[in-house]
This record gives structure tokens, sequence and C-alpha cells, in this order.
């Protein structure tokens, strides 16, 4: 059997943060010198660490290392108080950011306590025994051994359960002779007496490569001849209005447009309504394959209302938009300066501009091309004043799907308003086909869309081509719970122990799994309790506003953590993992879109509903594993996590 290797060795040259030359050095000795039953894990996600590496022997032990390529002659270093410390070009000391020793001890410890918890189950903890299954080492791979252990060792006497077997500290020169007795003291034994193929089933979880990362090194594909010509060509005038249903690829469309207009030398101005989505669309346009598109500087992303921050503040109105929220504005009012009173002052500020009033060494930048995903949540007022920054000649593309319009604003694009909108006739491309969904999803959410969302002139996909894709596994769960006040827990001990258990632990990455929420207070609890079991999470849930922004802007799919969002942040997402919590305020339009983010797999595809609305308990006995949750028992009934505490 072959060496695991991940990501493999044929797919190094794409990663996003690719290999340095220590890095690489290291790689060619592992698999020069390390026996065949190792599995090497370069660069792996683990819970937001990212050690360089992670070994692997089901049979024998665990071993991870932190490399550095550091020329010691270049920056001299100290150890002070058993802190290092640094001295730079101008000769002046400081504390070292960057301590290898503290990481190497830290990863160690993770590893222990928390991403392989068996371990402690399977050892001594008297004797520390435990500490023989997980090798920590810190390579150099500038610098001969002798000198990186004269530095570095006195590091290491600030931790007890320091033991030089187990905490190799080596520099280029063991490399160089294939010492690996020295590098990895145990990495030639048979067997362990601690170490158990479950320990190594366990963290192979945090270590394996996100489908995201497997995603996004794959060049960026169009999946049928009419998104090509969408995504090559423009319209006589400029204007292109493309509608599509969940899934049928929007949004690749649009990424494949300005990646091709930037290639040009065009500007765009890539524009959406949620934060979150803004993410996404710069990872589709990354995968363009032409590869400089990665270097790029033509596009620029943004969401509707930081754009018009953005052009306000250029037009000298900055006091006008601060007067808007002097007053801390409640609920309602606060809705009506979003939907209206912010484009009025851009309005005003681009008047400004274009007139030169009081900024008269500021031009008004115009674009080449603008173009708007989730187009059914903008409103006409914010179209119109988009189309003020597109330059004469220009193009400008309006992408919608009217099957997710949780803001209640497709309603106002009517024929007669396309005509008011710069569009020379009401006629837009339809994108029918559904590539994103596994077909047997498809299948429930029309039943979804039939009995619960009847009078909301949903479209269907063209399900007889659709049947031909079904080539991709789901495992589709519905936990029926009896109270709200559990929703969260059972959100959070499916997310941590039955998807991974389902999807054979080992073959999922933590990181992949997405949890979504209708509310920030569903959402918050959820975390807390994720965070109790000591996971990190990403999310988007605060109380405070700014906050919620604030985190907004950070999240992606990229990060290494367990992901949290709400329900209409992730509008326009995809996932392959997903937990969806429903409850009683969940609007059932937000609930179909929730669940059509589910994303196919050829190694397949899990989705787990847990929901707390009893109208849709009997629909929820159609899909393929029911359970329910009662309050009086408090735990799970014919389900698969029966030991769990609720």
């Amino acid at each position: 059997m072959p060496r695991i290797v991940s990501p493999p060795l044929d797919e190094l040259h794409t990663l996003r943060t690719p290999l340095n030359e220590g890095e690489r050095i290291v790689l060619d000795f592992f698999l020069r010198n390390l026996p065949e039953k190792w599995e090497i894990y370069i660069q792996p996600h683990l819970n937001g660490l990212r050690p360089d590496f992670v070994l692997i022997n089901p049979n024998v032990g665990i071993a991870v290392y932190e490399v550095k390529h550091w020329d010691l002659d270049a920056i001299p270093y100290l150890i002070v108080h058993n802190e290092l410390w640094a001295t730079n070009k101008l000769g002046i000391d400081f504390q070292s950011r960057d301590n290898p020793v503290d990481k190497i001890i830290h990863y160690r410890d993770q590893i222990i306590n928390l991403y392989a918890p068996l371990i402690g189950q399977n050892c001594d903890e008297r004797n520390k025994s435990y500490l023989a299954i997980v090798t920590a080492g810190v390579i150099f791979t500038r610098a001969k051994t002798e000198r990186v252990q004269s530095l570095l060792k006195p590091l290491y006497e600030k931790y007890p359960d320091s033991s030089q077997n187990y905490l190799p500290l080596v520099g280029i020169d063991e490399l160089q002779a294939n010492r690996l007795s020295s590098v990895f003291p145990s990495a030639k034994w048979p067997t362990s007496r601690y170490m158990k193929p479950e320990i190594a089933d366990a963290l192979r979880g945090w270590l394996i490569e996100p489908d995201f990362a497997q995603t996004q090194r794959q060049p960026l594909e169009l999946e049928d001849p009419k998104q090509k010509i969408l995504a090559t060509t423009r319209t006589r005038s400029g204007y292109r209005r493309i509608s599509g249903l969940a899934g049928s690829g929007k949004s690749l469309v649009l990424a494949y447009r300005a990646a091709n207009l930037s290639l040009e030398g065009k500007s765009v101005l890539l524009v959406t309504y949620n934060i979150t989505l803004l993410h996404y669309l710069r990872d589709l346009v990354v995968r363009h394959p032409n590869p400089q598109v990665k270097r790029n500087k033509n596009i620029t992303y943004t969401h509707f209302h930081q754009w018009c921050k953005d052009i306000i503040v250029q037009g000298g109105l900055k006091h006008s938009y601060d007067d808007l929220f002097a007053d801390n504005p409640q609920e309602d009012e606060l809705n009506q300066i979003l939907e209206y009173k912010i484009a009025e002052i851009a309005n005003e500020a681009i008047d400004n501009l274009e007139n030169n009033i009081g900024q008269e060494s500021i031009l008004l930048e115009k674009y080449d091309a603008i173009l708007v995903d989730e187009g059914q949540d903008f409103n006409l007022d914010w179209w119109n004043t988009l189309r003020r920054m597109l330059k004469k000649g220009g193009e400008i593309v309006l992408v919608d799907d009217k099957n997710q319009d949780l803001y209640n604003q497709a309603k106002r694009w009517t024929d007669e308003s396309m005509k008011n909108a710069g569009f020379p006739n009401g006629a837009r491309n339809q994108l029918s086909i559904c590539y994103r969904m596994p077909p047997k999803l498809i299948d429930y959410l029309k039943a979804f869309i039939e009995e619960f969302l009847p009078d909301a002139n949903i479209k269907l996909w063209n399900a007889e081509k659709t049947l031909k894709l079904d080539l991709y596994p789901v495992t589709l769960s519905w936990i029926q719970a009896s109270s709200e006040s559990i929703v969260s827990k059972v959100c959070a001990y499916d997310a941590t122990f039955n998807i991974p258990k389902l999807a054979n632990l080992g073959d999922i990455a933590f990181s992949d799994i997405v949890l979504l929420f209708p509310d920030h207070e569903t959402g918050l609890s959820c975390v807390s309790i994720l965070e109790s079991l000591r996971f990190n999470v990403l999310h988007v849930f605060d109380k405070n506003r700014k906050a919620q922004k604030a985190r907004k802007m950070s999240f992606f799919m990229g990060d290494a953590r367990i992901k949290a969002c709400t329900i209409h942040s992730f509008k326009g997402w995809e996932a392959r993992y997903m937990i969806i919590a429903i409850t009683k305020s969940t609007d059932l339009a937000a609930a179909y879109v929730a669940m059509s983010r589910l994303k196919r797999h050829h190694g397949g595809s899990y989705l787990t509903v847990v929901c707390s609305t009893p109208e849709l308990e009997e629909y929820g006995k159609t899909w393929e594993s029911f359970s329910r949750i009662s309050n009086s028992r408090d735990r799970i009934v014919n389900h698969e996590i029966d030991d769990i505490p609720y």
C-alpha cells in the first residue's frame, strides 16, 4: 500500500501557501527515510493551528514538527528569562513572536488533550507514559544541530514534561546525513503498547486536507455551453441579466466573467449584498484557469453599503452618514436608513464628485464593468445608484434568483421596472440545471416547496436533466426536537460526534463542517457549547451589530476551524457537511435556502436538520433518517449517538 501523503505530492505546487525551501528539504528527508506505514500531513489544518508536518503510524505513534529556515547569522538570537529574543539590523533587541519551542509543545499538548483524547485513556497518567506516543520536534534547515541545541535547549527547562527522546531538536547536518534516529527516534519502532488505530482515526479528522482546500486548487470549470457564452461574451447594450436556480452556476459565471474582464485590463466592481459572499466570489475568481488572475489588481470586491460609505466619504459627506447613526436608531428606523437613506446620500456624493464640489483634487473613478451577485437582494434605487458608476460603453451584469428572495426585494423587479433600470427589454438568461446539490436532495426540496411554499412562485429544477447527474451519495438526517431549548445542544453534538461518525472519521476534515442558524441567539448558544468542548469555531454571531460586521468580514471557508453562520449570511455559499437549525421563528423560505446550500461530492455529502417546528415533523419523517429528541428522557431516541449526555 503506497504511503498516504496529504495533500498529494503532485498537487503541492497548487498550495495557496507554497512550501518554503526548508519545508521542502524536510519533506524530502521524510519521504526518503520514513517507513512506508508513516502517513505524512503537510501544513495540516488543526483546529486553527498550522504545524508544518504531522506524521501518523496507527500502530506506533504520532509526530509533529516545526521547521525553521532561519539564517542565524543574519539575525542573532538569544535566550532572556526563558524567552526567545532577537536583534534587528539596527541593533535593537526584541522578543520574538515566533518561538518554535513554545509552538511545538503547544501542538503536542493539543494533540494529546483534545485531538486524540484516547491517548490519555490508554496511558498511565502517573508516569506520563503517553508522552511516548507523540514526538514533537524542531528542525532548522540553515544551521547545524550543535548550534541549534546550544541556542534553544534552555527553552525546554520551563516545561516539566520535556523528554529529550520525544522532543528532538536538530539541524541541517542530521538531514544531510539521513540520520532518522536523531530526527525521529521512534520512527522505526514496529509497534507501541500505547498507540491504537482508533487514536489515529480520531486525529485524522483534524489533519486531512479540507474539501474546500482541495476544491480551491482545482481550476474553475464552466459546466455547460450556456454558462460559457455568458461568461465570455457581452451584449450589444452592455446590460445583461442572468437568473438561475440554486446551484445552477450563477456565481461561477459571474466570477469567470470578472476574471476575463480583468485579464483584458478592464476595471471591475463586483458587488454583493451579503458581506460574507465576497470571500466566496474572490475564491472563485482566483481559480480561473489563467494563472495571471491570481495576481490581478483590477477587481474591486465590495458589499453595497460599504461601497456607499466609501463613495460618501470621497464626496465629502461623511458627516451626513455619521448623522444617520448618531442617535443609535432602532430596528425600524435602521431598516429605513439601510434601504433608502444611505443610497440617497451616496447619490449626493456622486453629484459632488461629478461637479467637483468641494473635492477639487478627487476625480470620480468609474468602472468598465459592474457585476452584481444575488441581485434579488437589491432594490431598484441601489441598482440605479450603481449604474452611475459605469463608464460610457461599459458592461453591467445582474445575477439573481427570485427563489432566494429573503429580503422581499424581487417583487419590485417587474418587466416594466427593468426597462427603467437600463435593460433594453425584459428578456433574461435563465440557468435551470442544478450542478451543486446531490440529486436525491433535490427531490426532498421539491416536496418541501410544494407542501410549505406553494404560493412563493418558486421555480423547480429541470428534473429530467438533473437526474442524469445522480452520481453523488448523500446522507440526509432529520432530528425533530420537542423543545427549542435543546436545538443548539443537538447541533453542537451532531457536528462534533455524529457527522464525523457517519462520514467515517478520518475521511472528514472538521473545518469543512458548517452549522447554520436562523438567528444570532441560537448560534451563540451553540458556539458556547462547542467552545466548552474546546473546539475553535469561526462564526459571525454577536449581540453587537458592529461586532457582527467585523466577524462577517473575516468569515471564509479557508479558515481551519468549524464554521457557524446565519442562514442569511451563508446565502450564495456551499458546503459538503452541514447542520441546519430550524426553529419556530424560522422563515420557511429561509429553511429552503439553507438546505439548498449542500454541495454534492463523489465521496458523499451529509446534511442534518435539527428542527423544533412541530408542523414540519411529518415532512421530516419522509427523510431517510428520522429521529426525535424527547424532553422527558432528555436524550436522543433511535439515533446514532446514544451515549452523549444532553
